[in-house]
């Protein structure tokens, strides 16, 4: 019987140790194709911090969700008053900063108030100028107050521009983040990677993962064999370039074709001659044929579009037969501008693929029509430094991935430097609107308005690439926001 007994008691602890061996993951290494600049997504526009740490690191009193629809995160709910210009929050209780220091409704107050506040370096700081005044009520209210009714206040506030952050620990977040999401920082390899690990004092439902790596991968060239080796196990926005239909064919992997809120542009600058002139703007926009920059802007993906809105917004309207590839067109407007022997100019290019290899075809078109472009690639940090914030360009491609975001437009100093007053009425006019149906027919007027200024060359809908190990749940195929939200993010068991 002890013989037994011995055998018995040793197949159990093989089976125990069976069971641990194929139990479910807890980490996940995640490819991401740009390296923040820093770790504080209300101090720059760059997507890239998004990216990592929204909904994850950071948290809003609202969230968009995988849907684009406006969530409670750190307001359990919210009253509206009838003038629709004051909003009362009421707070979750027991919310901790990763530090331990309390969340409450002073935090609230410090965030709104730095992020429009006179010197704020907040890169979306039009989305705080309707607020007039936030008021403490008691630690788990506040008030804010509007100037005048703002159709898009709760939506804005779950931007990652809008993220809670504490004014003990505000001034670091560059370097070491502290926020309040299910999951805190690890540690920044700059150049290599970012690590966020599971929070255990998480105020919400605790995430399936322990570990989440991010880790820079900048092209397909590095991606794939990562991916293939197992070493990378998911790329949100993969740069598998022609090696995607191989992706695709392997039962390992799941390939999402998804949507984002990216509207891929030839950026211009309005200010400056020749670009001052709307003849040489509806030019280039005649001698851009979408399609075959679609075709070889590294992905092969995209839908094309004739202004800044998204294809899957209810109020986008189809423009891109405002100005149709028309090259003959094209040299007649510029002879009409007096240029008729065309002209030299810039094209600085970001990292992406996208901007890379589109732009060398942007290049060979805009040639066709005697515009020689001389292209100038720059890494993110001096395409932030020297075309976002200093308007040093001429042309440049880049993805606008905030969502919704066709109001900047109508800021004075943004890097088009462009200026409608016909265009501000409108954006002035849904910002104080909240009826749906009304929003939409003012978001339409607002489209063509852009496209026929022919203000930057629209050119196509950036697609959401994703390409994840088949065993792994809970990734967001369409991308609403730019996050890579993990919080549902689990390995099948």
């Amino acid at each position: 019987m002890k013989t037994i007994k011995s055998i018995i008691g040793g197949a159990a602890l093989l089976l125990a140790a069976g069971t641990a061996a194929f139990a479910a993951r807890t980490d996940l290494v995640i490819g991401v194709v740009l390296e923040p600049p820093h770790l504080d997504p209300t101090a720059s526009a760059a997507a890239a911090i998004d990216e990592i740490l929204y909904a994850n690191l950071f948290q809003g009193l609202t969230r968009i969700g995988r849907n684009g629809e406006v969530l409670p995160a750190l307001a359990e709910s919210w009253t509206v008053s009838d003038d629709g210009k004051v909003y009362t929050f009421n707070l979750r209780s027991g919310v901790t900063f990763h530090d331990g220091t309390a969340f409450d409704a002073e935090d609230v107050k410090f965030t709104l108030d730095r992020a429009r506040a006179d010197d704020s370096t907040n890169a979306q700081k039009q989305l705080f100028a309707a607020i007039d005044t936030v008021e403490v009520v008691d630690p788990a209210t506040v008030k804010v107050t509007l100037t005048s009714p703002q159709g898009s206040f709760l939506y804005n506030l779950g931007w990652g521009d809008a993220v809670m952050v504490a004014p003990e620990t505000a001034d670091g977040n560059k370097e070491k983040p502290v926020g309040t999401g299910p999951f805190k920082f690890g540690n920044w390899a700059k150049g290599s990677s970012i690590t966020l690990v599971k929070n255990p004092d998480y105020w919400g439902e605790p995430v399936a993962l322990e570990k989440a790596e991010f880790r820079v991968v900048p092209d397909a060239a590095a991606a794939i064999p990562a991916l293939l080796s197992g070493d990378v196990q998911a790329f949100p926005q993969m740069p598998a370039g022609d090696a995607l239909i191989q992706i695709e064919s392997d039962p390992r992997f799941v390939v999402a074709i998804g949507a984002t809120e990216g509207e891929t542009i030839l950026s211009t600058n309005n200010g400056k001659e020749p670009f001052n002139d709307i003849r040489v703007r509806q030019a280039i926009a005649h001698a851009l044929n979408r399609e075959d920059i679609i075709a070889g802007n590294g992905s092969g993906y995209g839908t094309p579009i004739g202004s800044h809105f998204s294809p899957a917004n209810e109020a986008y309207v189809d423009l891109t037969e405002t100005y149709a590839y028309d090259p003959a067109k094209a040299k007649e407007l510029l002879a009409e501008a007096g240029y008729p022997d065309g002209f030299k100019a810039t094209l600085k290019l970001p990292p992406p693929a996208y901007a890379r290899d589109g732009g060398q075809i942007v290049a060979s078109q805009l040639r066709q029509v005697g515009i020689d472009l001389e292209i100038i690639p720059v890494e993110w940090a001096q395409w932030l430094e020297q075309v976002f914030k200093n308007k040093d360009y001429d042309l440049t491609i880049i993805s606008h991935t905030e969502p919704n975001d066709i109001n900047i437009y109508a800021r004075d100093d943004y890097y088009f430097d462009y200026n409608n007053p016909a265009f501000k009425e409108v954006m002035n006019t849904l910002e104080a609107t909240a009826d749906p149906a009304r929003r939409v027919e003012l978001y339409k007027t607002a489209q063509k308005i852009i496209a026929e200024d022919a203000v930057n060359g629209f050119l196509f809908q950036l697609p959401k690439i994703g390409v994840w190990d088949a065993k792994l749940e809970g990734m967001w195929e369409n991308s609403p926001i730019q996050a890579n939200d993990l919080t549902d993010v689990k390995w099948a068991d």
